[in-house]
């Protein structure tokens, strides 16, 4: 079905891609300048927290008084949830530095889960890892006593990280293989759900127990052919300005799905005034959007039961 009425609240800064939510339903952001910003439930305030100094991404509430931030830049990040200086966790794992710190989830006990995104291609060309299908992505996790392993690698350009309920296993969106795949704690590897219609994003478990997947943009024919041309043609094109490389559609999606796989919840529509949406939290039955290009966050309440 169609988004609803989505609200668009207008931020100072330019593509606030993520959004956590706290208790108070306060929406955390963080924009391209690097700042990370909290904004009321209502959109009638705005505050500037801190800077992480590089270009923040993913971000996950982290115990009772800390942010956690994915920074493509500048690694993995926390921040006190009342503004102030950031600390650095980690800038590298497994003895190699990050590339594209990108989405995290944390579990229970306070282990982090979390991706890098591409073994090639940072934030600024992130269009280019699409196109050469590096499946250089890695999932690592952060345990509490701060030592940092690799759990899965090979991904499609990971990005979009969550836990079911149960923590039985993390969730990984592969943008460019158009699916989501499962990680169990166990060590097993399968897929929650694939053949989707668009670009998997962030993704982010809500209130209601359903795993949240943003649909960035319908998928874009154009580069499927690029996909097969040979190399030294998909180079060519990597270099051209970005008007003129396949780019993303308008229309935009989101997915609450089950932690079996089974779609509870499907919201496809162009929105106005708001595009690549790729940020997206539920808090008690509202839906919250960030965005990689606009200078807005927006939300949408879910009707009661529809799908």
């Amino acid at each position: 079905m169609q988004f609803g009425k989505v609200t668009v609240v207008p931020v100072n800064g330019h593509g606030p891609e993520d959004v956590v939510v706290d208790a108070d339903g306060q929406v955390y952001t963080g924009v391209d300048d690097g700042r990370i910003l909290r904004v009321a439930p209502d959109g009638s305030r705005i505050d500037v927290l801190g800077d992480t100094g590089g270009r923040p991404l993913g971000l996950e509430l982290y115990g009772d008084n800390e942010l956690l931030i994915c920074d493509a830049r500048a690694g993995l990040l926390t921040m006190p949830l009342a503004g102030g200086p950031v600390t650095t966790l980690a800038t590298s794992a497994v003895g190699l530095d990050f590339v594209f710190c990108n989405n995290a989830a944390v579990a229970a006990d306070g282990t982090v889960y979390f991706t890098d995104s591409s073994r090639r291609f940072g934030i600024n060309n992130w269009r280019d890892d699409l196109i050469e299908q590096t499946n250089s992505g890695r999932l690592l996790r952060r345990t509490p006593d701060g030592s940092i392993d690799l759990v899965a690698d090979g991904f499609h350009f990971a990005n979009g990280v969550a836990l079911p309920p149960d923590e039985s296993f993390v969730a990984v969106a592969e943008t460019g293989a158009y699916r989501v795949t499962r990680i169990w704690l166990d060590g097993r590897r399968d897929t929650l759900v694939d053949n989707l219609p668009g670009f998997p994003d962030n993704i982010a478990t809500g209130t209601d127990g359903l795993i949240w997947v943003t649909l960035a943009s319908p998928r874009v024919p154009a580069l499927e052919v690029v996909r097969r041309l040979p190399t030294p043609i998909r180079a060519a094109i990597r270099r051209l300005p970005a008007n003129l490389r396949p780019s993303p559609g308008r229309e935009v999606g989101a997915l609450g799905i089950t932690a079996d796989g089974q779609v509870e919840r499907e919201l496809r529509s162009e929105i106005p005034g708001f595009h690549m949406l790729v940020g997206i939290r539920e808090h008690h039955g509202r839906l919250w959007f960030g965005s990689l290009e606009e200078n807005a966050i927006a939300f949408t309440e879910l009707a009661s039961g529809s799908r």
